[in-house]
């Protein structure tokens, strides 16, 4: 009995550390971005050129961690390599879409504030509802389509209340709903290319930041960041490649403690603690920016989490439940 208890003590121990590791990590990782993004120390307004930098970063430790075999004691990376002819040609299309994804979340973060960063993308849910239904063919339950109609509600009127403080961004909450549903796009189509990859999400991780590079090149000459470039002051800072090189651990490590979060708990524990994460970001940011937003303003942001958060259950109880459904006899004695 002893025993059990020590393990069941040591499994909650590591529990709440995976989860305060990606709470930590994941807020930092956006205050960080905002701060290379709309800063006047970085002073640079080249957002895909940073984004593009932070690939560079991804993919060089996870071609080393390659190369190592990954880190010891603590998990191994799979074997695979991303100039495949045959794996280029089948991942490339998700690659084209995690690549306008992280882009267009990084553009939304250079206008709008941290506060207002989640309302801005918080609509990813709803095309999740979307996109299943025209692409996969799955109906939602009509509780679900409520929570995402409580979530469009959530959204109007925060864009709303943003509005009326002077806070509010038009080109950045585009970016935003685009971010959203580029997000949405890149989770479905995830589903069919990770049996290629032999369900690694690292070695998806790994091929998506090595073809990203390459992308975002044009992406940087169409968006006239070359100029920019070519005339900025600061390339000889220390303290710029610092945050640089900074920013680029954050955006490998937030994939590394989401990965494991979902790994030492749920889908659905994973997506409640994003949401309670999403709530205290949104409190430090008013805190750490000095912002000053009304009663309407808050309303929305606990509309959007909470509504969030139900669907989430929701959709945790509705797949339960379908696994729970009896086994026809036919198939059980093909079984």
């Amino acid at each position: 009995m002893k025993d059990r208890q020590s393990d069941l003590c040591s499994k909650y121990i590591k529990i709440f550390i995976v989860v305060s590791c990606y709470w930590i990590v994941s807020i930092a990782t956006v205050f960080v971005n905002k701060s290379l993004l709309s800063s006047q120390s970085v002073n640079l307004e080249a957002p895909l050129f940073i984004t593009w930098f932070q690939c560079v970063v991804s993919f060089t430790i996870c071609f080393t961690l390659s190369k190592t075999g990954g880190i010891p004691g603590i998990f191994n990376f799979p074997i695979g390599t991303p100039w495949s002819k045959d794996i280029v040609g089948k991942v490339i299309p998700l690659s084209i879409m995690f690549t306008l994804m992280i882009a267009t979340n990084n553009l939304c973060l250079k206008y709008v504030g941290v506060s207002f960063y989640y309302i801005g993308r918080s609509l990813t849910t709803v095309f999740n509802v979307i996109f299943s239904w025209i692409l996969l063919r799955q109906v939602t339950s009509h509780r679900c389509v409520l929570c995402c109609g409580f979530i469009i509600f959530g959204f109007y009127l925060g864009v709303d209340q943003e509005h009326l403080l002077g806070s509010f961004s038009l080109i950045g909450t585009i970016y935003g709903v685009v971010g959203s549903l580029m997000l949405s796009l890149y989770s479905i189509y995830t589903k069919k290319i990770l049996p290629i990859v032999n369900q690694e999400v690292w070695l998806l991780s790994y091929y998506n930041n090595a073809y990203s590079i390459i992308l975002f090149l044009p992406l940087i000459v169409l968006n006239g960041e070359v100029d920019v470039l070519l005339n900025y002051n600061n390339f000889n800072s220390t303290y710029f490649w610092i945050q640089m090189v900074i920013g680029g651990f954050c955006g490998f490590a937030i994939g590394y403690v989401t990965s494991m979060q979902i790994k030492v708990t749920s889908p659905l524990t994973h997506n409640i603690s994003g949401t309670a994460k999403a709530c205290a970001q949104t409190v430090i940011a008013t805190q750490w920016y000095n912002e000053s937003k009304n009663c309407l303003w808050w309303t929305s942001n606990i509309i959007v989490l909470a509504s969030s958060a139900l669907y989430a259950r929701f959709k945790q109880v509705e797949m339960e439940k379908n696994s729970r459904k009896l086994i026809p006899e036919e198939e059980k004695s093909l079984m």
